[in-house]
């Protein structure tokens, strides 16, 4: 998933500096108002925490159920944890586990605004309303709405998972399914669960499964939208949806005004 975040009137103190973090798996486009912060070798260290878990332990890595782990880094723990309120394996987890660890780095370090997008799995708390835009693949719904988060309800994970788009395995076809979450470790693994429901000959059939998931994992979750060509479904309270301008919700940039 991209998505796109829009900031509104934010002071000289406030303005956000954007940068990207990319080693190996990981890509993140980072907006904060911190400067200087060492994110880079923060994520290096997770990574390598990470790595060295799997060395020891390689169903880790390749299974697609919840496992019980002990004595484990902080990465891994999070991602077992979520992976078990899902129902899913723990790699469902890693992308947004890393954002949310990130975001905690850099308010710890004396952010007032820190958004980690982890190639489309986000977490983020700001102190201005933000606009995220979302890219659904080929439907129609793609680029043409946004949400608007209010800054009052964040900290938040926003999480998606596609069977249509991206290189994550999804064993079903939702164009997206976008899970709005307390913890954004927790909202990538129920993204992941709740598209892997997404199945059907018929989109609404398609939606409707999914939907039927995600009332399953109801007091997990915020939120959620499910997206299947021109079909879609929602669970839960999702932030307002805005119409937005496709050309610049699929450009991979952040804008502030």
């Amino acid at each position: 998933m991209v998505y796109n975040i829009f900031y509104g009137n934010l002071t000289d103190i406030d303005v956000m500096i954007k940068e990207r973090i990319s080693i190996d798996e990981t890509n993140i486009t980072l907006k904060t108002d911190l400067k200087k912060h060492g994110l880079y070798y923060f994520i290096l260290k997770q990574r390598m925490e990470l790595k060295n878990y799997i060395k020891a332990h390689a169903d880790f890595l390749i299974s697609f159920e919840p496992l019980i782990v002990e004595n484990a880094p902080l990465i891994v723990s999070m991602m077992s944890r979520a992976a078990r309120k899902a129902e899913v394996g723990p790699m469902a987890a890693v992308a947004g586990t890393i954002s949310q660890l990130s975001m905690g780095f850099l308010l710890a370090e004396g952010a007032k605004n820190a958004i980690v997008d982890n190639g489309g799995d986000v977490a983020l708390k700001t102190n201005k309303d933000v606009i995220m835009g979302l890219y659904a693949g080929e439907s129609s719904l793609s680029g043409q709405i946004g949400f608007k988060i209010k800054h009052g309800k964040t900290p938040i994970g926003v999480c998606t998972s596609s069977g249509t788009v991206g290189h994550s395995i999804s064993f079903g076809r939702a164009d997206s399914v976008t899970v709005f979450a307390d913890e954004a470790s927790v909202a990538d693994a129920l993204a992941t669960s709740i598209a892997n429901e997404v199945k059907g000959d018929i989109n609404q059939d398609a939606v409707g499964n999914g939907l039927s998931r995600a009332e399953d994992v109801r007091d997990l979750i915020r939120g959620v939208i499910i997206i299947v060509g021109e079909s879609a479904g929602i669970v839960g309270k999702i932030p307002k949806l805005v119409k937005t301008d496709k050309k610049v919700v699929l450009g991979d940039f952040f804008d502030v005004y």
